[in-house]
């Protein structure tokens, strides 16, 4: 499966590193395919490392203003003239979405994806990796903004929350039928 991981590049400490790292040698070990943003920085490099080591592929997307960052021994990388069109080529060659934890640009991956989906423009299954909590504020407003019916469509279609790597990829993995 070809797995879509919208995340941070910046460094960040072991509470964050760790439970991606092992998230990212499940997706290589599983023989899935990482797509993210191509970069060789912070969160994106350990993630890129964990799952190449473990036996995965790895698919960067890019962007021009970026590309001196781009990881070198990616199995693929495309370089897009812009974020608009980075994040369209990141959905298009991926089966699955993860959102780990992240900063701006990971919030605006999120919500773009949320809001296609939400519009039917794709269906593929969404998974926001809740590390140490770290999307706990925006759970409880998605569960506000659901309660209070500004989504059409329910929450719990649109995204999957985890804990953990492992439950981020059970549920993808069983919304594939590949368990």
């Amino acid at each position: 499966m070809n797995i879509c991981v919208f995340l941070s590049a910046a460094d960040l400490d072991d509470r964050y590193t760790v439970p991606a790292r092992e998230f990212a040698e499940l997706l290589g070990r599983g023989g899935h395919t990482l797509v993210w943003g191509g970069s060789e920085s912070g969160l994106m490099k350990v993630v890129a490392d964990g799952v190449q080591e473990s036996g995965g592929r790895l698919v960067g997307v890019s962007v021009d203003f970026l590309a001196a960052k781009a990881r070198t021994n990616a199995d693929e990388m495309v370089i897009a003239k812009d974020l608009a069109e980075r994040k369209a080529l990141l959905l298009e060659k991926s089966d699955a979405i993860v959102i780990m934890v992240g900063g701006t640009g990971t919030l605006d991956e999120a919500t773009e994806i949320l809001e296609l989906k939400k519009h039917g423009k794709h269906t593929k299954p969404v998974v926001l990796l809740n590390t140490a909590g770290f999307y706990d504020g925006l759970r409880q407003q998605f569960q506000r903004m659901d309660d209070e019916g500004f989504l059409p469509v329910p929450l719990t279609e649109l995204v999957f929350f985890a804990k953990d790597g492992v439950g981020a990829l059970a549920y993808l993995e069983e919304s594939a039928g590949l368990q």
